[in-house]
């Protein structure tokens, strides 16, 4: 058996410096949208997901890849937000074997109010703490790290179009 590559002092700090920020930022926005919409983090996110889509649906097994969940994990989660009547299952007309998860009107109307508060507490709790220089650094950082790991659509300069600005569908929630 091979000795294990230990992190060296620069790696452990790079390594436990993502995760604990990491935890942290997600643990404060959570707060956040949960105190001004009453939205988990991760109910904001599934929202987010559906809002990006096309007519606001996906089918569970594309939203299970996007979110990096198992089709059970998200099929609980979706049961939970159906309840609060913020998502709806509906069949895939070319195939009654497979479901989609739809983003439904209250559930829009909840993203967008949740929406501005969010992007304030992403703001508040990471970006305004950084400078132009340190931001470009991480995204860069970031998009190394989604390209090694095969997502690059997930890869920063795929939400931003020429200009500049988010892409519409994530520039806005839905009616908003």
């Amino acid at each position: 058996m091979t000795e294990p590559r230990w992190l060296d002092d620069l790696e452990t700090r790079a390594w436990l410096g993502f995760v604990f920020t990491r935890d942290l930022v997600a643990a404060a926005v959570g707060r956040d949208s949960l105190r001004v919409a009453n939205l988990t983090h991760v109910e904001y996110t599934v929202l987010s997901r559906l809002a990006d889509a096309p007519d606001h649906r996906r089918s569970f097994a594309d939203l299970a890849a996007v979110l990096e969940w198992s089709q059970s994990r998200l099929s609980h989660q979706i049961t939970r937000m159906e309840k609060r009547g913020l998502v709806a299952r509906q069949s895939i007309p070319d195939d009654a074997r497979r479901t989609a998860a739809v983003l439904t009107t209250k559930g829009a109307e909840v993203l967008a109010t949740a929406a501005p508060a969010h992007v304030d507490s992403v703001r508040r709790h990471m970006i305004d703490v950084l400078d132009r220089d340190q931001l470009t650094a991480l995204a860069d950082i970031y998009d190394t790290l989604l390209t090694h790991h095969r997502a690059p659509d997930r890869r920063v300069d795929t939400w931003i179009d020429r200009s500049g600005s988010l892409t519409p569908a994530r520039s806005a929630p839905p009616g908003g």
